[in-house]
């Protein structure tokens, strides 16, 4: 199982859309995937005392992230970092076993130019001291807002080439740090 966390609660957010679209393309790929979406955290780990003891409804949350082979965190560019929402996550998740060990993949967007470079490079520094395996190969996609037509869909064939490409190769850095076969044998 790969994870996608949207890394963002906004509502009516283009991070969402494209982790929808992200999400489509491991499922062609034939990989179990499962989306986590930080605009369903539940309202009381926001309570000060969700820090000592964590909800009851968030466990779902944590099992997921412990469960998963991989994560794709996709985030937007909020301030020049990622979303508050998606650092509080982070910081509401088991230490050090959350991360330890776990191959990671990250896609940025904004609606600039940089395509939310700076959120991913904060990203890989906590990862990073978590002890994550960061796969190298990240996207980044600039200009948010112009990335999907009408229907919702990727309206640029080059950034479904890139999310493709990551994808697969992701796939793959997992197979070989975790020692599963994620893809079916080509025949």
């Amino acid at each position: 199982m790969i994870d996608v966390i949207v890394g963002t609660n906004r509502a009516g957010s283009s991070t969402r859309q494209v982790a929808l679209r992200v999400q489509g393309i491991y499922r062609e790929l034939g990989i179990s995937v499962r989306l986590l979406d930080l605009m369903e955290l539940p309202p009381e780990i926001y309570q000060p005392e969700a820090y000592t003891e964590k909800p009851a409804s968030f466990r779902p949350f944590s099992e997921a992230i412990l469960e998963a082979y991989g994560l794709v965190v996709i985030t937007p560019e909020y301030n020049g970092s990622m979303p508050g929402a998606l650092k509080y996550f982070i910081d509401m998740l088991k230490f050090p076993e959350s991360f330890q060990e776990k191959p990671v993949c990250f896609i940025g967007l904004s609606a600039g130019f940089w395509g939310g470079l700076r959120p991913v490079e904060h990203l890989q520094q906590i990862f990073g001291y978590r002890s994550a395996h960061i796969f190298p190969e990240r996207v980044f996609l600039p200009r948010a807002h112009q990335l999907l037509d009408a229907s919702g869909e990727l309206a640029d064939e080059e950034v479904r080439d890139r999310l493709n490409r990551q994808a697969m190769g992701f796939v793959r850095f997992i197979e070989r740090l975790k020692h599963v076969r994620l893809l079916a044998e080509k025949s």
